[in-house]
């Protein structure tokens, strides 16, 4: 059976995003004041195979496309969603279609992207498939934290870059028991250290 992972950029301690400007609107704000969880993807001299415009350092790339081609949907959560534009009524990943996961309708999500308002349980079903044999993508701090207490997820991939943010949107919410991980990578890379672990049963 296909695999769920999730992978994001994390501050040192656990943020996935910063503050947004002062006065600005929540949404559309993006990373806030924490562009720098991201420089990774631009700060190197090897392209991406898989995302076009991203140049990673050697190790980040080989390691960052493997993870990458292995998707064949990608699972979203709402607030995600709105904080990335929509992704432009497409997909956070090049050939993956994107399964949205929220409370209610969504009237202006696009043809081309599917709504599910039943649970994670049902959207990573739906995203199952869609994928055929590839695995799921998660993407979204609550959304993880709910695929995590349903015993839904396989592996946690961190892009841990250096920085400690002290404030912003964590990845992880609380969880209602422990999560066993254990280690399969860790890959030292300039500006980030990528840990791959699997999740315990």
């Amino acid at each position: 059976m296909s695999k769920v992972f999730t992978g994001l950029a994390v501050s040192v301690d656990g943020f996935i995003s910063g503050m947004p400007p002062e006065g600005a609107d929540e949404f559309g704000s993006g990373l806030g004041d924490a562009p720098t969880l991201f420089d990774w993807y631009f700060d190197g001299d090897t392209p991406s195979e898989v995302f076009d415009g991203f140049k990673l350092s050697e190790p980040s790339a080989r390691f960052f496309d493997t993870i990458a081609s292995r998707i064949g949907a990608i699972v979203v959560g709402r607030t995600t969603y709105e904080h990335s534009g929509r992704f432009g009524g497409g997909s956070p990943h090049p050939t993956a279609p994107m399964v949205l996961v929220t409370h209610g309708a969504v009237p202006e999500a696009s043809d081309r992207q599917t709504v599910v308002t039943t649970g994670i349980e049902d959207a990573i079903a739906a995203a199952r498939e869609i994928a055929g044999p590839k695995d799921i993508g998660l993407m979204g701090g609550g959304l993880i934290t709910s695929a995590l207490a349903a015993g839904l997820v396989d592996e946690v991939i961190l892009h841990q870059v250096p920085i400690l943010l002290g404030r912003g949107r964590r990845f992880f919410n609380e969880l209602p028991e422990h999560v066993e991980l254990r280690l399969l990578q860790a890959i030292p890379a300039p500006g980030v250290t990528h840990l791959h672990y699997r999740v315990g049963r």
